[in-house]
């Protein structure tokens, strides 16, 4: 199994599996000498932490990394950055059926197409969501280098079922839209809408189903001209990142979709001078031309699927006997892994725009304090 991500001046590779002894990450090519704050990762990380509210698997982890090397104290070495999260609270027995009857709309049938049975397939092995845990550990430090930059991020539930909340404005989205939504439970920017999305998911729960939704992300505070044209532009970068998260199945930037009905003339940014720099009235282009940032916010959207793990029988077959069989999965599932899923849209985000910003500036640490 292939998992480790090549960026310019950044290396991520992802092991573990579910109901392992431990996941974790290594990380290479960080600057030596940036502070890494433990406790503000922790509370990064316990956003994505499972067993903490009704709309999220009752698994309970702690998901407190365990740093084997790459730092001296707090600040980072140089050498690669590798991290650990211990499983603690699995139930491996809840999986056995499934080895031989695959859930539909989940990677149990390719699995076993590509690796003959030989795949662990307890609480879908390397395949579960629970690694994006580790790729939370990555993000989550380079969100803290990024902030030391001037560049910021966040992400929010912009739909579950067909409940929606009110969208970053393109324009003049903020630092401070981030922290509000990041400092609630569930986070949306309308309380009202996030009670309307509450309730789509305890009633597909009620049903022993599932639902999936969308999730708005922008970053504030980039430079223009990261990116190149073609095959490493920045939407690029961006998709491919995002969609390592498993229960992604669209990405889409700026307008997205919805340009497709429009008219140049109604899709085109204005351009206009704001001091000595180029500035659009609208943001229609996500803050991306040509692969390329243009200093305006960058914006885009992840489309998350339904759990496939649901009560609720479904149609599926047995390997054993090429027989057609009912499924209803049993053991603990998401009813909805879209709030869980935002802080791993922004984890996936700041490792693409950190590495592009470390290809663009060099390979220096920025201390607090010092402007870079």
């Amino acid at each position: 199994m292939s998992s480790t991500w090549t960026g310019s001046h950044l290396r991520l590779s992802i092991f573990g599996q579910s109901h392992g002894a431990a996941i974790g990450m290594t990380l290479d090519g960080l600057p030596a000498g940036e502070r890494i704050d433990v406790p503000q990762l922790q509370q990064f990380l316990d956003r994505r932490a499972p067993g903490q509210n009704a709309w999220s698997t009752p698994r309970k982890e702690t998901d407190a990394p365990e740093f084997l090397s790459g730092l001296l104290e707090d600040r980072t070495c140089g050498a690669p950055l590798a991290a650990i999260i211990r499983n603690s609270n699995t139930k491996s027995q809840d999986y056995a059926l499934l080895r031989d009857v695959p859930r539909p709309g989940h990677a149990d049938l390719t699995a076993q197409l590509k690796y003959g049975g030989f795949q662990d397939g307890s609480g879908g092995g390397h395949f579960s969501g629970r690694l994006t845990a580790p790729l939370c550990i990555a993000g989550g430090i380079c969100l803290q280098l990024l902030r030391r930059r001037g560049i910021f991020l966040g992400a929010h539930i912009a739909s579950i079922a067909n409940a929606w909340d009110t969208p970053f404005d393109p324009v003049s989205v903020s630092e401070a839209d981030f922290h509000r939504v990041a400092s609630q439970e569930f986070p949306v920017l309308d309380g009202q809408a996030g009670i309307r999305m509450q309730e789509a998911i305890a009633q597909a729960l009620k049903e022993q189903d599932s639902v999936g939704g969308v999730i708005e992300c922008a970053i504030v505070g980039l430079p223009a001209g990261l990116g190149e044209p073609m095959f490493d532009g920045m939407e690029n970068r961006l998709a491919q990142m995002l969609f390592s998260i498993p229960a992604v199945k669209g990405v889409d930037f700026g307008a997205g979709f919805s340009a497709a009905a429009l008219r140049g003339s109604a899709h085109n940014d204005a351009f206009y001078w704001e001091g000595n720099c180029v500035k659009t009235r609208t943001n229609r282009h996500g803050g991306i031309l040509g692969g390329i940032t243009s200093g305006m916010p960058l914006t885009f959207r992840a489309a998350i699927k339904p759990t496939p793990s649901i009560a609720k029988e479904q149609e599926s077959i047995r390997f054993s006997t090429h027989e057609s069989e009912p499924l209803s999965v049993k053991g603990r599932h998401d009813p909805c892994i879209v709030p869980r899923a935002v802080p791993c849209v922004e984890a996936a985000a700041a490792l693409v725009l950190l590495d592009a910003l470390l290809e663009q500036e060099g390979i220096r640490p920025i201390q607090e304090g010092v402007n870079p």
